[in-house]
């Protein structure tokens, strides 16, 4: 009996010893789920790295770890991303964007015509739900899904191209705020891209772990994400590792394109100061929205950058050469300074409209803005140090700034998709509370 027992933990101890030789010397397996953040502005897809337990979002040919949630129809066929992205100023009325604000979303005819008039692809109203018309070869109605399918596909095949193997299955996240309609008509659009969704997460929860505070002691934590479009503010409670959402406020027509279109608004008034006129043609005024874009990324770094961006003077008699529409005009190089400060002086009031959420959510969540454990900034314009400012201001405290607020959500996601395959070294996985009576308050 005793040398039974003797070979059987010599044999477990031999199987302990060969499954780690194998984690340090073979090979990691390729990661068999994928992580997708299917963002209204950008979308972006990570996978969980068996071995290091590092997450790596998957970067495209170029070396961008985001993609625009952008598509263009046209009479050759279908651009997504930076492609449709770049031709969208030339073809506005077959371009299609922030289609997760309609995904599995009902409407009223008046609500819908309220919401389109934001646009200037036309949208149309069927049965409660929003669909897209675009021209190509043909006119063509288009779901909100279908929009979403073909930004997942592409992602698909991005972790496909890094990967090596076929991918088939994924985890995907959707705001918090979004209800069983919308988060099974999210999944419908996974599976039109050939995608199994395994579980699907909500933002905020996903970003808490990317922060990893699925594996440390908080308690009440609040996530501000501040994309392109939107702000959402979400209160968590987290007790071990279950997340619950206590409260939600945001405003569905505030973000960082809204701060742009400021800025855009100014060197408008400027050029028309100095030249009488104001940029009309398409590629112009694609170029300086390319211009301000850029110059509000800049300005996250230093306190002033140039602008410097050739533009075309219509009818004039100076110099010469036809333009797009056909006229006589000329070329100038308009030049502007932008200070941090004349930025934020032209946004101050947006920026101080970010309060209105927070201060909400701590109201329905009963809590004192002292009661924070941790304030997690989640989207590209929480980069902006005005916007930092004023949360730290309000909170007395430093907000948590250690992951990339781009991809705080695909990380998280990422995380989940590792666990839900089993790699190792296995995380603690968060658990989300339903909360089937939340309602999000909107301040628009």
């Amino acid at each position: 009996m005793a040398g039974a027992m003797a070979i059987l933990g010599s044999s477990i101890l031999a199987l302990l010893l060969a499954g780690y030789l194998a984690q340090q010397y073979l090979p990691p397996p390729k990661p068999k789920v994928i992580g997708v953040d299917l963002g209204t502005t950008y979308c972006s897809v990570g996978v969980f790295q068996p071995g290091s337990g590092k997450v790596e979002v998957i970067a495209d040919k170029a070396g961008r770890k985001s993609l625009p949630s952008v598509v263009l129809f046209t009479d050759q066929g279908i651009l997504v991303g930076y492609e449709a992205q770049e031709l969208a100023d030339a073809n506005p009325l077959n371009t299609v964007y922030d289609a997760k604000r309609f995904i599995g979303k009902r409407f009223t005819q008046e609500e819908l015509s309220t919401e389109s008039s934001r646009y200037q692809f036309k949208i149309l109203y069927n049965k409660g739900d929003a669909e897209f018309s675009v021209f190509a070869n043909e006119s063509l109605r288009i779901s909100p899904e279908y929009i979403g399918s073909l930004l997942l596909l592409e992602l698909k095949r991005m972790a496909e191209q890094y990967l090596g193997i076929p991918v088939s299955k994924a985890v995907i996240s959707v705001p918090a705020e979004f209800d069983e309609r919308q988060r099974n008509h999210t999944v419908k659009a996974a599976q039109l891209a050939g995608l199994d969704i395994l579980r699907v997460i909500n933002e905020p929860t996903a970003a808490a772990m990317a922060y990893g505070l699925h594996k440390v002691d908080v308690f009440n934590v609040l996530v501000v994400d501040l994309g392109g479009g939107t702000l959402d503010v979400s209160l968590l409670n987290k007790q071990g590792g279950m997340f619950l959402t206590r409260a939600m406020a945001g405003n569905n027509q505030l973000g960082g394109q809204d701060f742009n279109q400021r800025l855009l608004q100014f060197l408008f008034k400027q050029f028309h100061q100095r030249y009488g006129t104001v940029p009309t043609q398409k590629q112009d005024v694609h170029h300086l929205r390319q211009a301000v874009e850029a110059a509000k990324l800049n300005l996250t770094l230093y306190d002033s950058v140039q602008i410097r961006v050739p533009l075309s003077l219509p009818d004039s008699s100076v110099g010469g050469g036809e333009d797009e529409d056909g006229g006589r005009g000329s070329t100038v190089l308009f030049e502007e300074t932008v200070t941090r400060d004349l930025f934020e002086g032209l946004n101050r009031d947006l920026f101080e409209k970010i309060l209105d959420p927070v201060e909400e959510v701590l109201s329905r969540g009963h809590l004192s803005r002292y009661e924070v454990d941790e304030i997690v900034l989640v989207g590209g314009s929480t980069r902006i140090p005005r916007i930092r400012q004023v949360i730290r201001e309000f909170f007395g405290k430093e907000p948590n700034t250690s992951v990339d607020p781009d991809l705080a959500v695909v990380i998280g996601v990422a995380i989940q998709a590792g666990i839900m395959g089993g790699s190792w070294p296995l995380q603690v996985s968060a658990l989300e509370i339903p909360n089937r009576h939340l309602q999000k308050v909107n301040f628009n």
